[in-house]
């Protein structure tokens, strides 16, 4: 469209307040260079300084979009240290539950291996509890975050940038996998422990 034709349309004005130029896939080096070069041919035909900030403001979408995208990702690392942090913290205190769950057991292990359980069904046996529950801990997490995300999408105005959210397959498939390492690492050592349990020791155990 002729620029004549555009002003005529769009009000009848002798001037213009601003123009857009798109980019295509040009990287962000690419768009600063083509914003100075826009700049030094505006300042040569109109007569000014092209390191004036007041002649002429210049918005470069592509640099805005590199920021908003490396903010996202500073939060996305964020959420996922906060996230291991949180899983480390759980698996330490679960270990501790199985390791006290364990001494209460000492005598009932005893009497286990005394009658010849071996100290493979030992360490099996406490690791299936720790596994289970950390995996039904991890459910009623899950559950309760499903749960949540629909409350928040029907509360809360939809925006441009934070619309229907929602819980990735992939993510609770993996993150149910990562509840079910994390319960066999919790209950390795309380395991070891109960597979060292000798026997007499542990019936005379109170």
């Amino acid at each position: 469209m002729p620029v004549t034709t555009a002003q005529r349309a769009f009000g009848g004005r002798d001037r213009m307040a601003q123009i857009l130029f798109t980019t295509g896939d040009a990287t962000l080096a690419e768009s600063q260079e083509m914003e100075v070069t826009v700049k030094e041919l505006l300042a040569n035909r109109h007569l000014f300084d092209p390191a004036d900030p007041r002649a002429l403001f210049i918005t470069n979408n592509v640099e805005i979009y590199q920021r908003f995208a490396s903010l996202l990702a500073s939060i996305r690392t964020f959420i996922w240290l906060v996230g291991i942090g949180t899983l480390v913290a759980g698996v330490v205190g679960v270990s501790n539950i199985m390791m006290i769950a364990v001494k209460e057991r000492t005598r009932e292990i005893g009497i286990r291996k005394a009658v010849g359980a071996t100290p493979f069904s030992v360490v099996r046996l406490i690791l299936e509890e720790t596994v289970l529950i950390t995996a039904v801990a991890g459910y009623v997490g899950l559950v309760l975050g499903v749960f949540t995300l629909e409350g928040l999408s029907r509360v809360l105005p939809e925006a441009e940038y934070f619309r229907n959210p929602q819980v990735d397959l992939r993510g609770a498939i993996a993150a149910t996998v990562l509840l079910i390492v994390a319960g066999a690492i919790a209950g390795f050592f309380p395991a070891r422990r109960a597979a060292a349990i000798r026997p007499v020791e542990a019936l005379r155990y109170e």
